[in-house]
Parts: structure tokens; C-alpha cells; sequence
């Protein structure tokens, strides 16, 4: 009998469907629902996809549906799906003074895009750690805001909150309608973006940063690595030009920002430009955005984050990439620089890669989202394109899906957290023998 070998691609998809397939079955139990009566499996099934997946999309409330039981499996579910399950595993090897195996460092190694093999255990140690006093500090923060306005159940509104913003879930046990009740207080946007923001640009940029600030003699920007020199910058520009883009296109829009202070206004803007790169907690209610705004931040959700974060989208590197190679195309430049370092082919393919097909998993969850249900074409695309990048945010249509638009966002949800480019790995047919024929070349016209 021939042995089956699963690729770390494999391994990795299969990983996040059996804890999406564990966490539905605890919370299809009658011991998670708030009522003590089962939540319909699809519900169920849905709830622990977008919790594993990151995304925040929900067809029932979360703070009114679960119990404390079924909100700690939640919570569990974004810890893991955050981290990734590949991560936590090797977790427990390291902190049991175990050394990683080469499978396990294979594993690690594809499940954070790393380029490298050495070190791993050290990095795992060190993301476990740094994951855990980051929530801690923003729960701490939360605190004071929280048990005022829930008394003792604020410990647990603090900690809940604090995981779903790192790990850029959007889940939230506050109340219907997200955090729009605290659109205008200055210490929950603050924390929140923060911890989305911190959790966004990826572990690799903080120990780069850190050992950049650690070292006196190091020029502090001049040291830093190309990967967090364009992960910075380009966040920095999708964060502020965002939020002036959603300013002025929601000034004087009286259902979102139009009737509030200046004050209000701008931090309110820059909220919805931070929560809309994969962390989904609405500041403000999605459904009155006008089409402006609401196209801005499809933008935005569709690029996402940074690499090696818990944040998903396409990335911001892998926007900078191919934006530069295009730059570089249109003034006829035979090398793609940034930050005076030139980018190689292997980076530029791949950027192209992951954008291409996460815009046909988009493009086709819509078309088949438009078939199942009769929304406002913008409005499915929203939901669609904050699905593909683990988002979260909705224009009101997730509690209005049928069982074929549930089993589709599902889908997209899955796709979307896993990639791109893992999935087009595990589906890859790899013939036994190298193809030593080339086809000839021909020119064609482009553009």
C-alpha cells in the first residue's frame, strides 16, 4: 500500500478544516448558546470559520447567542486561527525544552513565509511571548472603560476584546452593532487600533525594529531591513491617505461622521481606515458609508496588512512590489528598486501571484453571492472582498444569507486565510520528471 505524503501546504489547509470542523461541533452544543437550546449547525459552522479564519463575519450576534462557554471557544478559535495552529504546536514542543524536528521547521517555515530555516524555535518563543504581553497590556488599557460600563464581566469584555483586535478578528461581546457606541472615545480607538496596527506590520518588523532601537551606534532607519522599511511606509500611507479619503467622502454624511466635532470626525476616519485593513470592528455603522467611502475601503481590506502578522489581505509588501515593478515597467527600467535595493523576479512573480488569485477567489464569490442573494451589487462585494481578506466588516447582509451564500462566504473565509499561493501549492500536479522541452517565444501586444 502506497504511503500518502502530504505536503506543509497540505498539512497547513488541513490544519485550519479540522479546527474549524472541532469548533463547530463545541459550539453546535446546547452548552455554548446563551438560551441552553443548540444554534443551527450552519450558524455554528460559520461562527467557527470566521473565528479560526480570523474574519469577524457573523450571522448571529456574539454577545447575545453564546454562552460564556461557546464566547471561551470562540476566543480560542481567534488565538489559534491568529498565531496559526502550526504555531501553537511547535509552541508547546519549545516550551517543553523540546527541539523542533526539520518537518516541524518545514512547517513553521511555510506557515510564516519565512526564507529561512535557522532559528526557528527562538522565533516561535519569542511570537508566543510577545503575542501574550501585547493583549495583556491592551486588556490592562481596556479595563478602566469596560468595567465602568459592565462592572465585573468588563475583565472578561477587556481580555476578549484584546485577543479579537490582535489577532485582527473583529469578534466583539459588546453589543450588536460592534463598537459604534464607542466611536467617539478616544482611549478604545486608541487601544484597538494600536493592537491592530502593532499585530499588522508582523513579527518580523518588531524584532527588526527592536534591534534597531537596542543598538545606539545603528542610524535608526538607515538599519532597518528593506521588508520593514516598505511595510512601514506603505502602512503609514494606506492608514493616513485612507482616513483623509473616508474624511472627505463621509464630511457631511449625517448617518456615519457628518454631524460630529472635528475632533470626532478625524479620529473617527482614521478608525475606519485602521479597522478596515483586516480587523473588521465597526466604528461606525458600514451600511451608511457612502460609495466613496465604501469603495475606499474595499480597497483597503483587499490589501491588508503586513507579512508574518496575524493580519490578511494580499499585504502591503505585496502591493509596494508590484506597484514598483509596474513603475519601473512604464519608465522602461530594466530593475525594480526600492529603498535602493533592487527586488528580484522570484519576489515580483510571486507579489503578482498572490494579487491575481485573491482577486479571482473575490471575483468569483461574488458572482456566485449575486446568484443566492438580491443586494445592491456594492454591497455583495463588500462582503465578498472582506471575506477574501479575512476582514470582517459588513454593509448588513451576513445574517441575511441563505445556506448557499453561509456555505460560500465559508468557503471564502477558508481560502482567504490559508492563501493564495498555499493553495495553489496543494493543488499543484507534479509531474515525476522535469520538462526539459521549451517552447519557442513569440512576441504578442500588451496593453
Amino acid at each position: 500500500m502506497k504511503k500518502i505524503r502530504l505536503s506543509t501546504s497540505h498539512i497547513i489547509m488541513l490544519s485550519f478544516l479540522s479546527a474549524i470542523l472541532l469548533g463547530s461541533l463545541l459550539l453546535a452544543l446546547p452548552v455554548s448558546s446563551a438560551s441552553g437550546k443548540a444554534v443551527p449547525y450552519i450558524d455554528a459552522l460559520f461562527t467557527a470559520g470566521s473565528a479560526t479564519c480570523v474574519t469577524g463575519l457573523v450571522t448571529v450576534p456574539t454577545f447575545s447567542t453564546w454562552s460564556v462557554f461557546g464566547q471561551i471557544v470562540i476566543l480560542l478559535l481567534i488565538q489559534i486561527g491568529g498565531l496559526g495552529i502550526i504555531t501553537v504546536m511547535a509552541s508547546f514542543v519549545v516550551f517543553m525544552h523540546r527541539k523542533l524536528g526539520l518537518s516541524d521547521r518545514v512547517l513553521l517555515q511555510d506557515a510564516f513565509n519565512l526564507n529561512t530555516l535557522s532559528g526557528l524555535g527562538a522565533f516561535v518563543r519569542k511570537v508566543l511571548l510577545g503575542t501574550l504581553l501585547v493583549e495583556g497590556v491592551g486588556a490592562m488599557l481596556y479595563l478602566p472603560v469596560f468595567i465602568k460600563d459592565f462592572g465585573l464581566r468588563g475583565i472578561w469584555v477587556s481580555v476578549f476584546n484584546s485577543v479579537s483586535a490582535f489577532c485582527n478578528a473583529g469578534f466583539d461581546i459588546i453589543a450588536e452593532d460592534s463598537l459604534c457606541r464607542y466611536a467617539t472615545h478616544p482611549l478604545i480607538n486608541f487601544v484597538t487600533a494600536a493592537l491592530i496596527i502593532v499585530a499588522g506590520i508582523g513579527y518580523i518588523v518588531w524584532w527588526d525594529v527592536l534591534r534597531v532601537l537596542k543598538d545606539p551606534k545603528l542610524r535608526r532607519w538607515r538599519h532597518l531591513t528593506l521588508h520593514s522599511k516598505i511595510a512601514l511606509t506603505t502602512t503609514a500611507i494606506l492608514i493616513f491617505g485612507g482616513a483623509l479619503l473616508i474624511f472627505l467622502f463621509e464630511y457631511r454624511n449625517p448617518q456615519t461622521i457628518g454631524t460630529l466635532p472635528l475632533f470626532d470626525k478625524i479620529q473617527s476616519s482614521l478608525f475606519q481606515s485602521v479597522t478596515t485593513r483586516t480587523a473588521g470592528f465597526a466604528g461606525i455603522p458600514q451600511q451608511h458609508l457612502s460609495e466613496g467611502a465604501a469603495m475606499v475601503s474595499c480597497l483597503l481590506m483587499f490589501i491588508g496588512g503586513s507579512p508574518v502578522g496575524t493580519a490578511g489581505g494580499v499585504k502591503t509588501v505585496t502591493i509596494a512590489v508590484l506597484l514598483a515593478s509596474a513603475f519601473s515597467t512604464v519608465k522602461n527600467k530594466n530593475e525594480t528598486v526600492l529603498f535602493h535595493r533592487c527586488i528580484s523576479r522570484e519576489m515580483i512573480g510571486k507579489a503578482l501571484a498572490v494579487v491575481t488569485m485573491s482577486a479571482l477567489i473575490a471575483i468569483s464569490s461574488t458572482l456566485l453571492l449575486s446568484a443566492t442573494i438580491d443586494a445592491p451589487a456594492l454591497d455583495i462585494a463588500y462582503e465578498t472582498i472582506s471575506a477574501t481578506a479575512t476582514v470582517g466588516l459588513t454593509r448588513g447582509i451576513t445574517p441575511l444569507l441563505n445556506l448557499w451564500g453561509k456555505l460560500i462566504i465559508i468557503a471564502t473565509m477558508y481560502l482567504g486565510r490559508i492563501g493564495p499561493i498555499s493553495l495553489a501549492i496543494a493543488f499543484n500536479i507534479r509531474t515525476k520528471s522535469p520538462n526539459l522541452i521549451k517552447n519557442p517565444t513569440e512576441q504578442i501586444s500588451v496593453g
